[in-house]
């Protein structure tokens, strides 16, 4: 009996504090601060990321993956896609000179080891990167 109520008496202490935890009605969710738009360019400067491309450039590079193999890009996801095909400029730009490690980092990135073992080979990853490069980031 005793430990009845013990866990009953626990259990209340938790109910009381964690319904005490909750917010009002006149509580608003907080939203992220505004960002101007040279603040977002400085952001992504410092993050080693490249300007969002522009509509041809954005076109050019979807082609291209679906070029090496039409499941690269998920049904839908063509903004994924994009993003992390700039996140790997990221890494371009720290890591020029080490292809292998980049590719590498391609196939990862854009889920080839897990999703499509059957195309997660170097040569696909180089074709990956090669097209981020391209398309991109050309100046990194």
């Amino acid at each position: 009996m005793r430990t009845r109520t013990t866990t009953a008496l626990i259990a209340a202490t938790l109910l009381t504090t964690l319904t005490a935890c909750g917010g009002g009605a006149d509580d608003k969710p907080s939203s992220p601060p505004s960002l101007t738009e040279e603040q977002r360019a400085s952001a992504r400067a410092a993050a080693g990321l490249p300007a969002e491309p522009d509509d041809e450039a954005r076109k050019a590079y979807l082609e291209a993956l679906n070029a090496i193999d039409t499941r690269i890009i998920k049904p839908g996801k063509n903004d994924q896609a994009v993003s992390r095909g700039l996140n790997q400029c990221s890494s371009i730009k720290s890591s020029p000179d080490d292809r292998e490690k980049l590719v590498k980092l391609a196939l990862g990135r854009f889920t080839i080891d897990t999703r499509l073992p059957d195309i997660a080979t170097p040569e696909t990853g180089g074709k990956i990167l090669d097209a981020v490069h391209k398309h991109l980031c050309p100046d990194f």
